[in-house]
């Protein structure tokens, strides 16, 4: 299946998620006629926290689209989010790049 008749075509997602944002079910049940299988798939995966990126990954479509999945199961009532705290450090900076640099060669 084309990811972009999960989301109806649609390419952005209504709110703004992180990849790093835990989503969980709030155990609401969803109306019938709204979500489709993949909203339900999404849902499924919802029953402890989980981020973003890792639904993703599981439901095998790409996180736009899982973003878009995920603003609607939000609409409904059906999961809550709870976005990372931000560090302050910009994405780009230096010291935090090394940082995770020296831990991925520590891991690896």
């Amino acid at each position: 299946m084309r990811p972009y008749t999960a989301s109806d075509g649609r390419t952005r997602p209504p709110v703004r998620l992180d990849l790093m944002t835990l989503v969980m079910a709030t155990g609401r049940a969803v109306r019938r006629e709204a979500p489709g299988p993949e909203h339900h798939q999404v849902l499924k995966l919802c029953s402890g926290p989980i981020s973003v990126a890792e639904i993703a990954a599981q439901v095998r479509l790409p996180a736009t689209v899982t973003k878009v999945l995920l603003g609607d199961l939000l609409a409904c009532g059906a999961v809550t989010v709870d976005a990372p705290a931000a560090t302050g450090a910009s994405p780009t900076d230096r010291e935090l790049l090394e940082a995770v640099l020296r831990g991925l060669r520590e891991r690896l």
